[in-house]
């Protein structure tokens, strides 16, 4: 299975910018269905965005302010955040799995291989 590391957390201002990063290691991830998830705490993770053969995917929720996008040749799924706010603080998650997938994929069972998550603190 592909492993996964995510990096690019850290604290901003709301309002303010960031993007996320997901390394694949051992496994090409274009052979991958992906995902961002987030779990703030004391809550259930949630999904932000999925990419697959079917293209990206967001819930209703959440479009407008998160793009996700993968860079084969970097091996590396990215999720640009944009306007961000206090409430976006949260472990952010990249989760994966190795199906030749189409249409949204939002729960956290249709993924097995996840990364070890990145803080993002949006502070007011």
């Amino acid at each position: 299975q592909v492993q996964l590391k995510e990096s690019g957390g850290g604290s901003v201002q709301a309002g303010g910018s960031g993007r996320l990063s997901c390394v694949g290691f051992e496994y090409s991830i274009s052979e991958y269905c992906l995902a961002w998830f987030r779990q703030p705490p004391g809550k259930e993770r949630e999904v932000i965005a999925a990419i697959n053969n079917g293209g990206t995917y967001y819930p209703d929720s959440l479009k407008g302010r998160f793009t996700i996008s993968r860079e084969n040749a970097e091996n590396t799924l990215y999720l640009q955040m944009n306007s961000l706010k206090p409430e976006d603080t949260a472990m952010y998650y990249c989760a994966a799995i190795r199906l030749n997938c189409f249409g949204p994929r939002f729960r956290a069972r249709d993924y097995n291989v996840w990364g070890q998550g990145t803080q993002v603190t949006v502070s007011s």
